[in-house]
């Protein structure tokens, strides 16, 4: 940020704070409009996320807890936070998600993230139309695989067939997704896509979503009504033929346990 610095009257700090709770995030919020004469911010964007892709039958309380905790709380709290100070003030400023390609759609591995994330379609598509009462606009970017940290820590207990799903995917650069969501933030658009295959999912769900461009969406839609259906189909082949190697993974773990006796 250093480097991108325009003059010497510019503030820039950086805080840690948990955001999994209202009153952290509020705090959070406020220490960062402190040095700002506590002015309410243009844009707040809200990028906190965490995944940990397993098997739905391998989850508990906790972790199925803890996904919409990571995937949707730290953004909804933050949101709620950045909403009020807005409307109290009277700014007109932005919020801005970020979701997933997975909150269009989902495969094996994601029971733990994908609703979260589909969560946060919801809480923006909300926001869009209620935030007008107050001229704040909401944008929501739907990114594909971005080759971070993050991703390769969740790649440590990813499951075998949703690697193979996703083999064909070579991803983006953190700089490469961060261009196409300012692009995306500048230019007014609703929902975001980082690429080819986010912009074909998000004409072929886009709902009542306003379009980014009525041409360019629908061509993403006549191409996705034909190739996601091919797409999908080749998922649910690949997670059927994969059924006998899941099952002695479960076997191996001791899933399934001693055979229950039936009585006469």
């Amino acid at each position: 940020m250093e480097k991108e610095r325009q003059n010497p009257n510019q503030v820039l700090k950086s805080y840690s704070f948990s955001l999994n709770d209202a009153t952290t995030s509020v705090l959070a919020l406020e220490t960062a409009c402190e040095p700002h004469g506590g002015r309410c911010p243009d844009a707040v964007f809200m990028c906190a996320g965490a995944s940990t892709p397993g098997f739905f039958v391998e989850q508990d309380e906790r972790s199925m807890r803890e996904g919409m905790d990571n995937g949707y709380w730290v953004q909804a709290w933050t949101a709620h936070a950045a909403t009020t100070r807005m409307v109290k003030s009277r700014s007109r400023g932005k919020l801005v998600f970020v979701s997933s390609i997975l909150g269009y759609m989902s495969f094996a591995g994601y029971s733990t993230y994908s609703p979260a994330k589909h969560a946060l379609r919801g809480l923006a598509e909300t926001l869009r139309s209620e935030l007008l009462l107050y001229d704040i606009a909401v944008h929501i970017l739907f990114p594909g695989t971005i080759l971070s940290p993050g991703y390769a820590k969740e790649n440590e207990t990813k499951p075998k067939i949703t690697l193979k799903i996703e083999e064909d995917d070579s991803g983006l650069q953190p700089e490469q997704v961060a261009e196409k969501l300012l692009d995306g933030v500048q230019k007014g658009h609703f929902h975001i896509a980082s690429d080819l295959i986010s912009d074909l999912m998000r004409s072929g769900t886009r709902g009542a979503t306003p379009h980014n461009n009525v041409l360019l969406d629908i061509v993403y839609g006549i191409i996705g009504w034909i190739g996601l259906v091919v797409w999908r189909r080749g998922v649910d082949k690949t997670i059927v033929n994969h059924r006998k190697e899941h099952e002695e993974y479960l076997s191996a773990q001791k899933f399934f346990g001693e055979p229950q006796q039936t009585s006469e």
